[in-house]
């Protein structure tokens, strides 16, 4: 026996609805689709998507890598990533503001270096050794430490461009 999802549940990344046509939401929306229904893709525009942006995303994500790499070797796992995390936090505020009007360099330095250099994945893999390894306190600091120190970071990053324009 199937169930049906009652209640319609907007789907933030796609714009789509889930309405089954039974129960209560069949009230509310007596022409819903019976189906989930997602927009039609958009193309790219033309100027988004050029080899030259290519290029710039994989030379930067390179270098951002073996920076990530080298720090983690020097200061050891799992602090370099959380000072990495900090550091990129800090760039990525001070170039969200300097690159407003050289949008050119942003797939360079914005996607490719700091997306390269900062690591979620690596952090949340190091949040969750910490914690198998019996230390959950640690693991709790390290999480909580890294996200709030990062928003800091990037705040600082912002105000300081901000005020340096």
């Amino acid at each position: 026996k199937r169930m049906a999802l009652t209640p319609p549940m907007p789907c933030l990344l796609s714009r789509c609805r889930y309405l089954p046509g039974k129960g209560p939401s069949a009230k509310r929306f007596p022409q819903a689709p019976q189906t989930l229904t997602f927009p039609q893709p958009r193309r790219i525009a033309r100027g988004m998507f050029s080899l030259a942006s290519l290029l710039q995303v994989a030379i930067g994500g390179a270098i951002g890598s073996v920076l990530r790499h080298l720090a983690v070797l020097a200061f050891g796992a799992p602090w370099a990533v959380m000072g990495i995390n900090i550091l990129g936090s800090f760039c990525i505020g001070v170039l969200y503001v300097a690159l407003s009007t050289r949008l050119h360099l942003s797939p360079l330095l914005m996607t490719g270096l700091l997306g390269g250099f900062t690591t979620f994945s690596a952090f949340s893999l190091d949040t969750l050794k910490l914690w198998e390894s019996g230390r959950p306190l640690t693991a709790l600091g390290y999480a909580g430490g890294s996200v709030l120190l990062s928003l800091a970071a990037v705040a600082l990053g912002v105000a300081l461009a901000r005020s340096i324009a």
